[in-house]
């Protein structure tokens, strides 16, 4: 099947517009090796007209500024882009397919999961409004206070390859809901339903400037983007090493961020566990996205006494996964994002093997695929914790596997990380399980599953993981600034110094002394 990708351009101030310098970036498609097409390559001049363009929608002469208008007003528009999501279903599912390399069985479930934010923050936009002004308590009767929620201004939105279209709703929905204005930065892997984002804005009639996308190279783009002293906020997927480079960014101006990043999280399967249930739950929750997804929980903790026979049960689900080209019926395996990574995910294979582990299955190209950048899905034992599989996030279909013998150990071994984004406990025993919720030290515990992820609860991590959180109210808060207004309603004098006296008065008071 030949998939057509539409030629774009960039988005600004709700008008398609050639980048200054005219260059452009090719698509290569992952499964196949061939260039499909090419995005616009922006530079630090096409961010500024983008930057401009927002600053403006934000706060326009006239008050029909974005930030103005009510949260009912911004709902509309954010259940227009929903619904036009859903009616394009099949054809952004097929764009995110070419450009990401993922199977079309994922590609579609994640733009179900774009109009469904989009949705529940058109939901949080009506219900803010119902809040602003809400009264506090205060301890004094002479005063009576407030608080406004206000969108903070203008952000600049970063978003990752591994769920282009997704992680971008996770955060233009909420920052749009809030009356923000903002401008998207995907990255320069997987940019196609970004700009097709672009597009479903333009039909809707979304105000001009309030959603900005500007592609291109991090360096070229989202740099200059990231250090713009006009962007009031930056939220930022992707790894550690860049995040730290935009908290840097974001510190020259005291900006807040909101920081998305790397994992290295575990899941713990205890002896008493259902072994075919965790066995489905390990493979899924590392494989799934081709092995390509930051909260993969890619460390198997497993209780010795169950161990070899649990191992055999991993081979024996890893043999009936069907890696193929994405678009086959079946596929739950594609290809890695581009053959940078691909190379960077077999050095990883390559290194832990040196190191004296043990590739216990796969760890190489699968030998029916001649071209694409594909990856066995691959399990390795014999680990240790000082090693680099066991220390540092691969972003690739690689478990790595250590057994424990004490409910101590096991906390012990998977909080022995700098990461903390999630972590995921199998076992019958709920109080177990409860001591293990509160003993681990990541942003989510899942219990008796791996990698569910709903609108309405938080997402976001502890420690290398990032900071703040995205979904759920805390999403829309993120974008909010509190304002407090406190007014005095008494009609005495505060009394805090008695008036200047008049000079008769003073004269008086003179005399009397």
């Amino acid at each position: 099947m030949a998939i057509q990708i539409p030629s774009r351009q960039l988005f600004i101030d709700g008008e398609w517009r050639e980048t200054v310098l005219k260059k452009r970036i090719p698509i290569i498609n992952p499964a196949t090796e061939e260039i499909v097409g090419d995005i616009p390559a922006a530079t630090a001049e096409d961010v500024e007209i983008a930057v401009d363009a927002a600053r403006r929608a934000f706060s326009r002469n006239g008050g029909k500024d974005w930030a103005s208008t009510s949260g009912a007003f911004r709902a509309k528009f954010l259940r227009a882009i929903a619904s036009t999501v859903l009616e394009r279903k099949s054809e952004l599912a097929l764009l995110e397919l070419v450009d990401t390399g993922k199977p079309l069985v994922e590609t579609a479930s994640d733009m179900d999961g774009v109009a469904s934010c989009f949705n529940y923050y058109a939901e949080l936009a009506e219900a803010l409004d119902a809040k602003q002004k809400a009264p506090i308590s205060i301890p004094v009767q002479s005063f009576k206070s407030y608080v406004l929620k206000e969108p903070i201004g203008v952000i600049a939105l970063i978003t990752p390859w591994n769920y282009p279209l997704l992680m971008a709703a996770w955060k233009i929905a909420p920052a749009l809901a809030a009356g923000c204005t903002a401008i998207l930065k995907p990255s320069e892997l997987a940019s196609v339903t970004c700009l097709e984002l672009a597009e479903i804005c333009r039909q809707v009639d979304i105000p001009p400037g309030v959603l900005n996308i500007v592609t291109g190279l991090g360096s070229e783009a989202g740099a200059p983007l990231a250090s713009h002293p006009h962007v009031d906020k930056i939220a930022f997927t992707g790894s550690t090493a860049t995040g730290i480079k935009v908290m840097t960014a974001a510190a020259q101006t005291v900006k807040p961020i909101s920081l998305e990043l790397g994992g290295k999280s575990p899941i713990i399967v205890f002896e008493d566990g259902d072994l075919n249930n965790a066995a489905e739950w390990t493979i899924y929750s590392c494989f799934k996205t081709n092995g390509q997804i930051c909260s993969a929980t890619s460390r198997l903790i497993v209780h010795e006494s169950i161990a070899a026979d649990f191992l055999v049960k991993l081979i024996d689900w890893s043999k009936n996964i069907k890696i193929s080209d994405p678009l086959e019926d079946g596929c739950r395996l594609g290809a890695i994002i581009s053959k940078g990574q691909y190379e960077k995910v077999m050095n990883f294979i390559s290194t832990a093997k040196n190191e004296g582990a043990t590739i216990l299955y796969g760890g190489g190209h699968p030998q029916h695929l001649r071209k694409g950048f594909f990856i066995e899905p691959t399990i390795i034992t014999d680990v240790s914790t000082s090693m680099q599989i066991w220390r540092e996030e691969v972003f690739g279909p690689v478990l790595c596997v250590k057994t424990f013998s004490t409910e101590h150990e096991a906390i012990a071994l998977a909080n022995d990380t700098d990461y903390g984004l999630g972590a995921a406990v199998i076992s019958k025993d709920l109080e177990r399980c409860e001591r293990l919720t509160k003993a681990l030290q990541a942003g989510t515990v899942w219990i008796n599953c791996s990698q569910p992820c709903f609108d309405q609860t938080a997402w976001g991590g502890n420690k290398r993981s990032g900071i703040g959180r995205e979904l759920g109210e805390w999403g829309l808060d993120s974008y909010l600034s509190i304002k407090q207004v406190t007014h005095y309603i008494s009609n005495e004098p505060w009394g805090w110094y008695s008036p200047p006296q008049s000079s008769e008065e003073l004269e008086r008071s003179q005399k009397q002394n």
